[in-house]
């Protein structure tokens, strides 16, 4: 009898979880401090566990288009964003399908185009993305690097800033340089911290508490940790065949890794939790888009 229980109270929730994805989407930014820390490998590999589970993915590119999703995947984008702020193309031409159906939207171009929208442009693409509110349930964006970044107004138009680090110090530099602008210039508070490239749990740990002893000091914010990946030749290997880890190995411990992670992302706290689909989304990119970011020190 518990056990039937427990198992209608599991359907139940599964039940309660679609209801919840068709009204609005749970939207993620990935960043860095600094370059190959591995960020884009994570994104695949999370976007395609998080399929797996059930989750209809949409995958936001903000890289240039030799270190991007669609370069690490072995496909081609012919359409971007900016094909779409044109009208040049409808919103189903500039959107790529990928391994497990996740869909991918070229960003990078048409980023920079957002903040010389005027109003009715503005109105116009909100609704083209409406399109996609029944039909999406994650975001995740792979945020660009560069020296004056263009990260922020993707991170201030997320729900959630997951950032990435890992032990080098230039990694824990940059990271803490990004979490204060972030939260000093756009008060942004709250931060999810991925740790990656570890050899054991001990070690991500350990680099977590570095991080989160120096802000704890500094600032006013509040780091939470979500997980770790460990380095795993599969991994490696996977990225060269174009593949996620997931789909090439996935009894590798780098794939249930990514399983964890896919579960773990949702448990984390979410203060800044925001109700509506795509196109809340894209309200906020447009408008967090017109903040000049050229002049930012930290």
């Amino acid at each position: 009898m518990t056990r039937m229980i427990v198992q209608d109270q599991a359907a139940g929730l599964r039940h309660l979880m679609s209801f919840q994805a068709h009204d609005s989407a749970r939207i993620f930014t990935i960043a860095g401090g600094t370059t190959r820390i591995g960020k884009t490998s994570v994104v695949i590999n999370l976007a395609v566990a998080l399929a797996q589970n059930g989750r209809r993915v949409l995958l936001i590119d903000e890289n240039p288009c030799h270190n991007n999703i669609c370069t690490h995947l072995g496909l081609q984008a012919r359409f971007d964003l900016l094909h779409l702020i044109n009208r040049d193309k409808k919103l189903h031409q500039v959107l790529l399908r990928g391994p497990e159906n996740i869909t991918i939207l070229s960003a990078m171009r048409g980023i920079h185009a957002l903040s010389k929208l005027n109003p009715l442009e503005q109105d116009w693409l909100i609704k083209s993305f409406s399109e996609l509110t029944k039909s999406v349930d994650i975001v995740l964006i792979d945020t660009a690097m560069a020296g004056t970044t263009h990260v922020l107004p993707l991170s201030l138009a997320s729900e959630q800033v997951v950032v990435m680090i890992s032990g080098s110090a230039a990694s824990l530099t940059g990271a803490y340089a990004l979490i204060k602008i972030m939260s000093q210039e756009y008060a942004k508070q709250h931060f999810l911290i991925l740790v990656n490239k570890v050899d054991s749990e001990a070690e991500s740990l350990a680099i977590y508490q570095n991080l989160h002893k120096v802000a704890r000091q500094y600032l006013s914010v509040t780091l939470e940790l979500i997980g770790y990946i460990q380095n795993n030749e599969k991994l490696r290997s996977a990225t060269q065949l174009c593949k996620s880890v997931i789909e090439a190995f996935p009894t590798s411990q780098a794939a249930i890794s990514f399983r964890q992670l896919s579960h773990d992302i949702f448990r984390s706290s979410c203060p800044d939790r925001y109700n509506g689909g795509i196109d809340n989304f894209m309200q906020r990119l447009i408008r967090t888009s017109h903040l000049s970011m050229a002049n930012l020190t930290v």
